[in-house]
């Protein structure tokens, strides 16, 4: 599922103040709330998401964390969804929609101004990482290509710049469909929603709006970031007709390790023990991320018990300090024995008398009640 962008979707700038935040958000709210669209669920779902983009980005620790690492970065933040957009904003929302003054003004007929150019300026670059170096950071030499709109025809893809009323949508930028009593809007996909469309095609980028170029910068990977998440480099973006440039968001990959898993900021590590070193009791030496650890082995551990080494995980990238390293159990048993071993571990069963046979006295009974059960 495509993630919506939270600017986007209020139709605002990266760099918008909170009261163009806070006037977008009751336009939009006041747009798509379910008592003013009844029975339509595309637009309560629109209402949420516009709530849940508010709630982001009218708080600065929550938007600043978005700003980076995208919707990924914001989970375990106390994020989550719902109509809580504020009492005040809702109020305020209300008064309008139901006979308060700012009502006469909605719906109105205004139309957002629209774009000439039909690409996107914000771009979205896969990276792959080491598992050690999302957990300890690292730099990176980033090549990627972006587009700068075409000289000749500003980004319009049209010969001299020159566009018409689209034909497909008459200029709306939408189409409709009618499916039994039901009609449908979808963005008009000749006109990309602008509305107008090329007559002739540009000679120059070929109808496209623009022209792509390379480029190569490094990049700071912060220490514990994780797979999925998002970081955004400002101003590295496609370049629209009057010099805006859009940011480029790099998707992290983590390649997995084969000893460690991680989970959030916990990681864990397998480690083999041998039958005789749990029945004894031991003290072993393991990996931690950052050096050797002192593992204690009770006599009696069960095969998979786990045990937790506090602070010992990832250095949260969101700065709620460390997770744990949790190492678990796997008891290995001999595949095979020689004559020796074979002798040794009789002559130890024997020296545990009734004890080394516990099936006996927990089943005793068991058969006699068994065969009455058929007499």
């Amino acid at each position: 599922m495509t993630e919506i962008d939270y600017y986007e979707l209020l139709e605002i700038s990266k760099d918008a103040e909170k009261s163009t935040i806070k006037k977008a958000y009751r336009k939009m709210a006041m747009k798509y709330h379910p008592d003013k669209n009844p029975d339509d669920t595309e637009a309560e779902e629109k209402f949420k998401a516009v709530n849940e983009a508010y709630q982001v980005l009218s708080d600065d620790e929550k938007r600043s964390i978005y700003d980076r690492y995208g919707k990924a970065g914001l989970e375990g933040h106390g994020q989550g969804g719902g109509f809580s957009g504020g009492f005040d904003d809702l109020s305020s929302i209300f008064e309008e929609m139901f006979g308060g003054s700012g009502f006469g003004g909605f719906g109105g007929s205004s139309r957002r101004q629209r774009k000439t150019y039909n690409y996107n300026l914000d771009i979205a670059v896969e990276i792959e990482i080491e598992f050690n170096e999302a957990i300890f950071g690292c730099k990176k030499d980033i090549k990627y290509s972006y587009k700068v709109a075409c000289d000749d025809c500003k980004g319009t893809g049209a010969k001299d710049g020159k566009l018409s009323t689209c034909p497909h949508c008459n200029g709306h930028g939408q189409i409709h469909m009618k499916q039994g009593f039901m009609t449908f809007a979808q963005t008009c996909p000749h006109c990309q929603g602008t509305g107008q469309a090329a007559t002739n095609k540009c000679n120059t980028c070929s109808g496209t709006g623009y022209q792509e170029k390379k480029d190569t910068f490094e990049v700071n990977i912060p220490e514990g970031v994780n797979d999925g998440n998002r970081i955004r480099v400002s101003n590295k973006g496609n370049i629209a007709p009057d010099g805006t440039r859009g940011d480029l968001y790099l998707q992290i990959k983590v390649k997995e390790d084969s000893h460690y898993v991680r989970h959030e900021d916990d990681i864990y590590i397998e480690v083999p023990i041998f039958f005789t070193q749990v029945a004894l009791g031991a003290t072993i030496k393991i990996p931690g991320l950052r050096g050797e650890l002192e593992l204690n082995i009770p006599a009696g551990t069960k095969d998979k018990e786990q045990f937790k080494f506090r602070g010992e995980g990832v250095n949260s990238v969101q700065g709620y300090g460390k997770g744990d390293l949790i190492v678990q159990i796997k008891i290995n048993y001999p595949t095979s024995l020689n004559t020796e071993q074979k002798e040794l571990l009789e002559k130890l069963q024997e020296s545990f008398g009734v004890e080394s046979k516990p099936h006996e006295s927990n089943l005793e009974g068991m058969f006699d009640k068994v065969k009455k059960w058929f007499s």
